[in-house]
């Protein structure tokens, strides 16, 4: 037994220093090696260097060097590899070579080579083991040691937004680069910098800084701010100045100004927070910051063409990967300028918004909010004063209204009867009584009542309460139709669903309904019921469409004449509806007749949406008009005016939506 144990001890110990002597091989410490940089962990694969490597590069250089090149270049999908030979290298030899191949994705595109690494054996702490012997061309094979690693970039051009026209609605132009000639000054530093510090919202710190820096000679143009040519009063201001002079530059600029400020919005140099979330941008950038500008963003921009390349001590360049540039996309709009400019021009600057369309085809012909904003101004960079009064100004310039919802009051009735009549609540002939101006349905309303603007003192039928907007025959034919048919209805017209638009529109909301007295005011349009412009304007379509509802399209590559909803009005109705809303406008006693136009078929509604907490209050309340021409219904305009108390009412709508169909 004691033979046994010995035999098994000595068998141990003889396996024991037989793997304690095996000697290391150099393909397992290249893989060890690979796995470190395809995990980019330099440290590790410094540790790996060999004593001659070593001594060429230290270790915080080693890491920096890969580090820097490598996030300079938004190296991504690094893929080193490297195949093991089938056969045992003889590790009798101090030195043995390793094909491997390496391939990688950059910001100009793929970068893919072939190098052979060769590995040294070595003792360190009396243990011999191989180690890597590196130099720069690891890195890229031509890269040599004092060569450098070069970006070029070509930088794309931003597409152009265009009206229907071809005209230019947004467009790289030329604005006047404001600048100082320091010789020029002769003893009046303080107060040149001064004036245009006040007058360009720039302290004076920065314009010392710049006009102080290291390339800057006495008689050289020093840059200070951009400035739009339409500032005519601040330019004179600054050519007043001695030594303030212009230069022409390139900027993104926007023809129409205010009149499409929302709708197009503007550009901006790109902020730490959007360069994180937008890779492919570089820090000097610009990017859509409103509008269809943010809206087209990736289809405007394009792809900046970069070219990395290696610089050689002398001079000379080798090309490691090029992307071409691609510039952006021009997008032509169904917009017409001329229209969107007259209609902007209509509201005088006062609050409101308006949506005009093709009502065949779905256009989008004008699509406006106001006030409004000079794009001129923002994409330059307003000052501090500039922007102070954008948003102090009580109108609310900087409101996209035309994207928002809003209750339509009564423009809204037509689709009550609609809905009326397809559930055959109402009919054409019926009629209501209801004495004086307030109605209720009984006692349970306590205090509320529904009041309408006209006491006709007799039966009145559908027709009628179209002709004299009435509020009271409305909110009854509400409660016949029903909450659920009611709701069922409107969903019918695309309430409560995305709006299928090309610009993003906030959702019209039927709302709950669950009051007796809630049904009955979003008969008329009050209630909880919302509606965007150009919804409303769409909602008319089916009575041009033979009951279709047409999609809405904003750019000329859309397909025209899309139908959004099939049968939203039965055809039988819709002569008689169209006929009942033409009485609006031709007939004196239409809500409408003081749009009325000499020989243009128009037909029309009107509508009051009041604004109020409680019943009994005085609200603010925005006037509606939606107008179309029955013979020719190439143009149908949906417009709204805020704050039409005291003012007639819809009156003030009406009067615009005529001034712009003259014309």
């Amino acid at each position: 037994m004691k033979k046994v144990l010995i035999a098994t001890l000595i068998l141990f110990l003889s396996l024991l220093i037989a793997g304690c002597n095996k000697e290391p091989k150099p393909e397992e410490r290249f893989s060890e090696y690979v796995k470190h940089w395809n995990e980019q962990e330099f440290d590790k694969m410094y540790a790996l260097l060999s004593s001659d490597a070593k001594e060429k590069i230290s270790k915080e250089d080693f890491i920096e060097r890969y580090s820097k090149i490598y996030g300079d270049l938004e190296i991504a999908n690094l893929k080193v590899q490297f195949n093991p030979p089938k056969e045992e290298t003889d590790t009798k030899k101090e030195q043995i070579s390793f094909p491997f191949s390496v391939e990688m994705a950059s910001l100009a595109g793929k970068i893919s080579f072939g190098h052979e690494a060769t590995l040294e054996k070595e003792e360190r702490d009396k243990e011999k083991n191989w180690y890597v012997n590196w130099d720069s061309t690891f890195i890229f094979p031509k890269l040599q040691e004092g060569d450098t690693i070069g970006i070029k970039t070509n930088s794309a051009k931003r597409g152009n937004i265009l009206d229907r026209e071809a005209g230019t609605l947004a467009t790289t132009g030329t604005v006047y680069e404001i600048g100082i000639v320091p010789e020029k000054m002769a003893g009046q530093e303080t107060e040149v910098i001064e004036q245009v510090s006040e007058l360009l919202g720039i302290n004076q710190e920065q314009i010392e800084k710049t006009l102080n820096a290291s390339w800057v000679k006495p008689d050289y143009f020093v840059p200070i701010k951009k400035v739009s040519p339409d500032e005519t009063e601040l330019l004179e201001k600054l050519f007043a100045i001695p030594s303030v002079l212009k230069q022409n530059a390139e900027a993104r600029v926007y023809p129409f100004g205010e009149a499409t400020g929302h709708l197009i919005g503007y550009v901006g140099p790109i902020t730490a927070e959007e360069l994180e979330k937008n890779p492919g941008y570089s820090s000097t950038d610009v990017i859509g910051k409103r509008g269809l500008e943010q809206v087209l963003e990736k289809r405007l921009k394009g792809e900046n063409g970069v070219t990395i390349y290696i610089k050689k001590e002398d001079g000379s360049e080798e090309v490691l990967a090029q992307k071409e540039v691609k510039d952006g996309e021009n997008i032509q709009l169904t917009i017409d300028g001329t229209l969107q400019a007259e209609v902007y021009a209509e509201f005088k600057g006062e609050p409101g918004m308006a949506a005009a369309i093709n009502p065949i085809t779905g256009e989008t012909l004008a699509l406006v909010s106001s006030p409004s904003f000079n794009p001129n101004i923002l994409v330059l960079g307003a000052t501090a004063e500039q922007w102070k009064q954008l948003e102090e100004d009580e109108r609310n310039p900087l409101l996209n209204r035309f994207k928002s919802t809003y209750a339509p009051g009564s423009v809204m009735k037509p689709l009550t009867a609609s809905i009326g009549l397809e559930s055959g609540a109402i009919d054409w002939d019926q009629t209501m009584t209801v004495e004086g101006l307030k109605w209720q349905r009984d006692s349970s309303w306590g205090s509320y009542q529904v009041t309408r603007v006209k006491d006709p003192k007799a039966p009145v039928n559908l027709e009628q309460a179209l002709l004299y907007s009435d509020n009271i025959y409305f909110a009854q034919a509400a409660l016949k139709i029903g909450k659920e048919n009611f709701i069922e209805g409107l969903k019918k017209f695309g309430f409560d669903e995305e709006f299928p638009y090309s610009y993003p529109i906030e959702t019209s909301k039927a709302g709950t309904m669950d009051k007796e007295v809630t049904l009955a005011d979003s008969g008329y349009g009050q209630g909880q019921v919302e509606m965007s412009v150009i919804h409303l304007a769409s909602s008319y379509t089916p009575l041009l469409n033979q009951g279709n509802l047409i999609k809405p399209i904003l750019f000329t590559e859309e397909e025209k004449g899309q139908l959004w909803k099939e049968n939203v009005v039965a055809v039988d109705q819709v002569e008689k509806l169209n006929a009942a809303l033409a009485k609006i406008v031709q007939d004196p006693a239409g809500t409408a007749y003081i749009g009325r136009i000499e020989g243009y078929p128009m037909a029309g509604k009107t509508g009051t949406a009041e604004l109020k907490e409680a019943q009994g209050e005085k609200g603010k309340e925005n006037g509606w008009f939606v107008a179309y021409n029955t013979e020719n219904p190439e143009l149908l305009i949906a417009l709204m005016v805020e704050g039409v108390e005291n003012r007639g009412g819809s009156k003030a709508a009406v009067q615009k939506v005529k001034a712009i169909l003259e014309r």
